[in-house]
């Protein structure tokens, strides 16, 4: 029995808290059914390996497999787990989950959550529902022109009522520099639905030999279920940084951690802490509940961690990345792990990351760039796991300290201004429509071409502004723009929009 079965009870949702008593599985006929869904890069694997392990050393038969999902976001891999006690005779244990009959079903995701009771894999009189509740978003929902995200309420709705016990935290944010399978591990633990202690689950950790000292540390931390104070999640590569968050309103302090740790990890905490800098207008011009001071803070910090092919080949390199790549493809002792990249680099991504002088010299040069776009139209494959690939993108990488002097730093970082010098003065005389300004840079989105098609409706609504501010319903009126340039990527509605807002 785990030492403190009811610790995560406080943070649970949904019914009761569940102690290995109370699983419904008799104990010389029925094994132990658990379903793990996860995605690529999250450790699924690895959390299966270490309940098969905590079984296996506490004297039970287990048996796990996986049935990869077949693209991205159509479906995570499940791991399908089986433990018995051990007797005299072997069991026969199942090969993959069955509707209706598991006992655990641990997300990694909120949407996998959604998707295990979609497929009845969930139950209200037997299963015991572990998630994660932050959110990986889907293709569907990232490309969609609007905001395509399904709603985390609904879906968390949807699971509270399916499940006979439900454990929902953001379990993504308690791994910190671990994956998410460790405090998963950590909150199954301190659930009570199996029949082991608190030390036979670190033990399993510690056989694995791979990272110990951040897997138990995170699962201490799911195992706790403690909400950290948002200054103790700050990187620590951030450092003063953490404590001049402290000094805004309690009601941004998710938002400005979150945007801290992204723009120190996008460049670095002098970048992070100008971020804050260019918010003091915003916050001075603000009131409670200050909905306008963090959506300013959110589409800020997107704008400000742009993609370019400097963090392409950053995140691209990094040691973890290798790792979890290396865990989830199970590679064996004396096996070789080969990835490939394709890249498709384009005269105007080259442009962005050089010299603001050299990039605006390249473009504006059309046989320039028509040569560059020759060479590079059907892109190319580099294999990092080979020294030559590898060195090539590790380079690129290191141009992160010269980024500010880029083409595309000086252009963005123009903007940015323009756009935020705007709504202090705006909020002074309409608040609802500073708050619609602040909202416009969804419009800004990807690279290439969809970034160029935000970027010109962006222009065009922020365009409108002088014509409309005055007008009654000017909030409306920008808002209307906005929503029609997200409707289509042709440009039609908003065209058609801008027609009826200037007459």
């Amino acid at each position: 029995m785990a030492s403190n079965p009811t610790s995560v009870a406080a943070t649970a949702v949904g019914r009761t808290s569940t102690s290995a008593a109370d699983v419904h599985v008799g104990p010389q006929t029925k094994a132990i059914t658990i379903a793990i869904l996860a995605m690529g890069g999250e450790g699924g694997g690895v959390l299966a390996d270490w309940v098969v392990d905590l079984a296996e050393h506490s004297g039970y038969f287990a048996q796990t497999t996986s049935v990869p999902g077949v693209a991205q976001r159509t479906g995570a891999t499940i791991y399908y787990i089986e433990l018995f006690p051990a007797g005299d005779k072997q069991p026969v244990l199942a090969l993959m989950p069955f509707p209706g009959e598991l006992d655990i079903v641990i997300a990694s995701e909120l949407m996998e959550a959604a998707r295990a009771v979609d497929r009845a894999l969930v139950t209200p009189d037997r299963t015991t529902l572990i998630a994660s509740t932050h959110r990986v978003y889907s293709m569907i929902e990232k490309t969609a022109m609007a905001d395509g995200r399904v709603s985390s309420e609904a879906l968390l709705e949807t699971c509270r009522g399916a499940a006979r016990n439900f454990i929902a935290r953001d379990f993504a944010r308690v791994a910190g520099a671990s994956v998410i399978s460790a405090p998963l591990f950590g909150a199954l633990a301190a659930s009570g639905c199996l029949p082991f202690t608190r030390p036979q689950f670190e033990d399993a950790i510690k056989r694995g030999g791979v990272g110990v000292e951040s897997s138990l540390a995170a699962f201490a931390a799911g195992f706790s279920a403690e909400e950290a104070k948002p200054a103790d999640r700050v990187s620590p590569k951030a450092g003063p940084v953490a404590s001049r968050i402290d000094q805004f309103p309690p009601a941004t302090l998710d938002i400005l951690t979150a945007a801290v740790n992204r723009l120190t990890d996008y460049q670095d905490a002098a970048y992070a802490s100008e971020y804050l800098d260019l918010l003091a207008n915003i916050r001075a011009a603000d009131h409670a509940p200050f909905e306008l001071l963090k959506e300013t803070a959110r589409y800020l910090a997107l704008w400000m961690s742009y993609e370019d092919a400097i963090r392409v080949a950053d995140l691209k390199t990094r040691r973890e990345r290798f790792e979890r790549v290396k865990q989830e493809s199970r590679v064996a002792e004396g096996q070789l792990l080969a990835i490939n990249e394709f890249l498709h680099p384009r005269a105007a991504e080259i442009a962005d990351i050089l010299p603001a002088w050299l990039g605006r010299w390249l473009l504006e040069m059309r046989w320039a760039k028509r040569s560059i776009d020759s060479m590079t139209h059907e892109g190319r494959i580099v294999r990092t796991t080979s020294l030559g690939g590898f060195l090539q993108l590790y380079f690129l990488a290191r141009l992160r300290r010269w980024r500010r002097i880029s083409y595309r730093f000086q252009r963005e970082s123009r903007a940015i201004r323009e756009w935020l010098d705007k709504i202090p003065a705006l909020a002074k005389e309409d608040y609802q429509l500073a708050l619609e300004v602040a909202e416009c840079p969804r419009l800004i989105k990807g690279y290439g071409d969809t970034h160029a098609l935000g970027s010109r409706n962006f222009n065009a609504v922020i365009g409108a502004l002088p014509g409309v501010q005055k007008k009654p319903g000017a909030a409306a009126a920008v808002k209307k723009l906005r929503e029609a340039a997200l409707a289509d990527d042709s440009g039609k509605k908003l065209t058609e929009a801008l027609r009826e807002v200037n007459a």
